[in-house]
């Protein structure tokens, strides 16, 4: 999708919790074996305790919103989305972001697409800023908390160790001074490989009724046993090398354009194995893997990337930068930015 007339990110936030733990001390206490510690690449987690996820959602919508510099109530939209357990049954998270951030104006709107659910939030927001005259400033946020009893952020999937955080973006078709110009968001899906998810279990009435906890090794094995983890790996860099080559049409930049390529958190033997060689078959720029201190934020890592690349200055005046996410089920997105020079910044 081009994204004309402009869009622009103008906050982004990441709320972490202040307690980690490190994969060093995983090891000694037995949660992680050292030959899967070497294989995520990554050295902490970031972990909520009794902190919630919207509670994350909550601080770093709070965070975007100032940088922005847009007060809450002046929001028309806020698309909250999530990967896991939100903290309550039967009720709305995205309505909780909104009243706790004031956003009593808001239309909340929940957002379920597993870990591609921040860029699937984020395409929600830019659809409504292109297509309803009414909306003008939207508020994305996501957040998860993957500790026990539901979930092992240690030993729950393979390859992929899961952190705690709340991500925030606040976007605009209003000229607005500073942030980063969406040129396109594209997406493309494989709906057959939700079984990896699945497995062979049959429907249950509520959730966690096969196992007490999450146990994505055990669908996933499932899975491989039918299909093969060859063929599984084909699909994966085809959709990665579709979408990705689908954004940059999508922008009207060519390959050699962007100065970066922003890799979903998911460790690093899957991202050597599999992601980098496809990006690879479209993108020349350096991959870049920023999930060293946080392992994968569920839905956050889109965002969570944007905001490292503003605030770390990764981006010149000028330059444009490919965020990929991925989601179970599966969805990738890609989402092409553009830093603006000065003298561009507040013109629509």
């Amino acid at each position: 999708m081009r994204i004309d007339p402009l869009v622009r990110i103008v906050g982004l936030a990441t709320e972490l919790p202040a307690t980690t733990e490190t994969t060093a001390w995983a090891v000694r206490a037995g949660r992680l074996s050292e030959q899967d510690a070497q294989g995520s690449g990554y050295t902490e987690l970031p972990v909520a305790g009794d902190v919630a996820a919207p509670q994350l959602a909550a601080g770093a919508a709070t965070s975007a919103l100032r940088v922005a510099g847009l007060p809450a109530e002046d929001l028309d939209l806020v698309a909250h989305a999530w990967t896991h357990y939100q903290g309550h049954d039967f009720w709305s998270p995205a309505h909780y972001v909104a009243a706790a951030t004031g956003a009593h104006a808001a239309e909340p709107v929940g957002v379920q697409q597993m870990c591609n659910g921040g860029a699937a939030a984020l395409t929600t927001a830019v659809t409504r800023l292109l297509a309803d005259p009414g909306t003008h400033r939207a508020l994305v946020t996501t957040a998860d908390c993957f500790g026990a009893p539901g979930f092992d952020r240690w030993r729950g999937d393979y390859g992929v160790l899961y952190g705690d955080s709340g991500t925030a973006a606040v976007l605009t078709d209003e000229p607005v001074g500073h942030g980063l110009d969406l040129l396109a968001v594209s997406t493309v899906a494989a709906p057959e490989l939700e079984r990896m998810h699945r497995g062979d279990d049959p429907f249950h009435p509520a959730g966690r009724m096969p196992t007490a906890t999450v146990d994505v090794r055990r669908t996933k094995k499932a899975y491989l046993a039918m299909a093969g983890k060859e063929a599984f790996g084909k699909t994966v860099a085809t959709r990665v090398h579709d979408v990705l080559a689908a954004g940059l049409a999508d922008a009207g930049i060519d390959a050699g354009r962007p100065r970066l390529v922003l890799l979903p958190r998911l460790g690093a033997t899957g991202l050597t194995e599999i992601y980098r060689p496809a990006v690879a078959t479209v993108l020349p720029a350096p991959a870049i893997d920023l999930g060293g201190h946080t392992g994968h934020l569920g839905a956050g890592d889109l965002i969570a990337n944007l905001t490292v690349a503003v605030d770390e200055d990764l981006l010149r005046p000028g330059d444009v930068a490919v965020a990929l996410s991925a989601g179970a089920g599966f969805t990738w997105t890609c989402v092409v930015v553009r830093r603006p020079h000065r003298d561009e910044r507040t013109n629509s």
